[in-house]
């Protein structure tokens, strides 16, 4: 019978003490063992559904408790952004481009123990297109998943998807153990948002909400034997709380520690601070369908209201540069013709003018996941106002502020984006395409039926210079009707111990670690 009550699991509290106030500004640890990697975060999972979370927060837990058919590359320590096999043994492409064909390896099992088969990879999307969320539309619609023998399994595409190979290796193609469907009658999703169920090789163990995760290796893991006996995550809100455990080896890894508080540890001893090129971007989300964002003139007179070499020097000591349209440096398709937002004061008034939108009020979202965005949002309401709008900030627990971005109960918010797959489909089909609004990825709501046409002929051409010229003319509409505030791209920087070994750095993965490599 299937072990499903993992994360029900009591700890002795003598074995490790720890102790920690959720989002206050003290917390109090026992030192890392040395079979523990601990990671202060600043805010609890929403979910630990592959079908259901899109938020890399959410997939520290469940990228090291699954497996994928595909993986990201690793080679001399470095990550890169080509694929290969995890589950897959091999696969191939039909001529047409329209059916692939996956051999699995052999030896894989659930963390119960039960081999991972071609029915589960087939339970695991189907499951995925029937809860139809925000994971499965890394994928084209009507894909058929099939059964050919006990150890392979093909998917037919009703059209050519130039991305498919990539996208298996995301967090929603995660393959999960078919037997959580005798877990209820909503396949699965209860049980899955606090439990994880896969062949990775960790499990969760215990979830105190607010204060710890845990998680202990899979004992059925087909691979090799990770060092790490467990990973911690303890949720502490004040950025300054998680550096000083940090300093005092408390926790081996502090996430989101604002620019002066990781110039400052540079200097510590004992601490590392690792900084590593990245596609991460920061914008401002535009309700494009609520007034007076509804008006193109609007959103461009905000467009140039921005200070955006303020908030990069001021906030981010000068450790950014300015987004050029949605598509960042580094990755093809970008194009550097299309209009660049600066700061123009006089420019941004004769916009709203002309809208007759002086005096109007705004409600801008932000939360504290990201120690920049408040400044960000109180930098944004003080360029608003030099301008004439009124902007009505709301600081919200992060689940909060994104249900109201699913349902577009806002006006103006701060986000950040990284692509699950290199490509330019990642910047643009999640933003713009007008069946993806909410939390699915466009989250400005925004809607144009010449975009979406070019998105979806995008998507489905193998030829890459033609993608190009699709994705230049969708860039040359997007940024000149504004349809978000671009703001800037910065590298990733995160702090650790540094007696923290084997990390390996993913554009693709952010806040994601490779903990099966990892060692103290």
């Amino acid at each position: 019978m299937m072990n499903l009550t993992l994360s029900r699991r009591v700890f002795l509290a003598g074995a490790t003490a720890l102790s920690v106030l959720a989002g206050g500004s003290t917390a109090t640890l026992a030192a890392a063992p040395a079979d523990t990697l601990v990671i202060a975060k600043p805010a609890d999972p929403q979910s630990l559904d592959p079908a259901v979370t899109m938020d890399n927060n959410d997939w520290t837990v469940t990228y090291p408790a699954y497996q994928r058919l595909m993986k990201y590359e690793t080679k001399d320590g470095k990550g890169l952004t080509s694929v290969t096999g995890d589950l897959a043994d091999s696969w191939e492409a039909s001529e047409d481009g329209l059916t692939w064909t996956f051999k699995l390896k052999d030896g894989q099992k659930f963390d119960d123990g039960t081999a991972v088969d071609a029915n589960a990879v087939k339970f695991s999307f189907d499951r995925l297109f029937r809860i139809g969320q925000g994971p499965s539309e890394a994928l084209p619609s009507g894909v058929e998943v099939t059964v050919v023998d006990p150890m392979t399994v093909s998917f037919k595409l009703g059209e050519t998807y130039a991305p498919f190979l990539y996208a298996l290796a995301n967090n929603g193609a995660a393959i999960v153990n078919p037997k959580v469907a005798e877990q209820g009658d909503d396949d699965g999703k209860a049980y899955l948002a606090s439990n994880t169920a896969g062949s990775g090789p960790y499990r969760l163990a215990n979830w105190e909400r607010g204060q710890t995760i845990t998680m202990e290796p899979n004992p059925h893991y087909g691979g090799d034997k990770p060092a790490i006996d467990k990973m911690r995550i303890v949720i502490i809100g004040e950025a300054s709380a998680r550096r000083l455990q940090l300093e005092a080896g408390d926790v081996d890894i502090a996430e989101a520690l604002p620019e002066d508080q990781l110039e400052a540890l540079e200097s510590k001893d004992g601490i590392a601070v690792q900084n590593y090129p990245s596609l991460r971007v920061t914008y401002l989300y535009m309700n494009n369908q609520k007034a007076p964002l509804d008006n193109a003139d609007v959103r461009r007179a905000i467009s140039y209201a921005v200070d955006y070499e303020g908030l990069i020097d001021g906030i981010l000591n000068g450790n950014g540069k300015q987004m050029h349209g949605p598509i960042p440096d580094g990755m093809w398709g970008r194009d550097e013709s299309v209009i660049q937002y600066n700061r123009n004061v006089d420019k941004a008034k004769e916009l709203l003018a002309s809208a007759g939108a002086d005096g109007a009020e705004i409600t801008f979202l932000y939360s504290d996941v990201d120690p920049n965005w408040e400044p960000i949002a109180i930098a944004t309401q003080a360029n608003l106002a030099e301008i004439g709008l009124n902007v009505k900030l709301e600081k919200l627990a992060n689940a909060t502020m994104r249900e109201r971005f699913d349902t577009g109960d806002f006006g103006m918010a701060t986000g950040n984006w990284t692509p699950d797959f290199a490509d330019p489909y990642m910047f643009t089909s999640y933003w713009f395409d007008s069946d993806r609004h909410g939390l699915a990825g466009n989250r400005s709501w925004y809607t144009n039926e010449k975009v979406d046409e070019l998105l979806r002929k995008a998507a489905l051409s193998s030829d890459q210079a033609e993608r190009e010229k699709l994705y230049a003319e969708v860039q040359k509409i997007v940024t000149d009707e504004a349809a978000y505030v671009y703001l800037f791209q910065k590298d990733y920087r995160i702090a650790m111990r540094d007696n923290v070994e084997g990390f390996v750095f993913n554009p693709m993965l952010l806040d994601i670690y490779n903990i099966a490599g990892m060692s103290k």
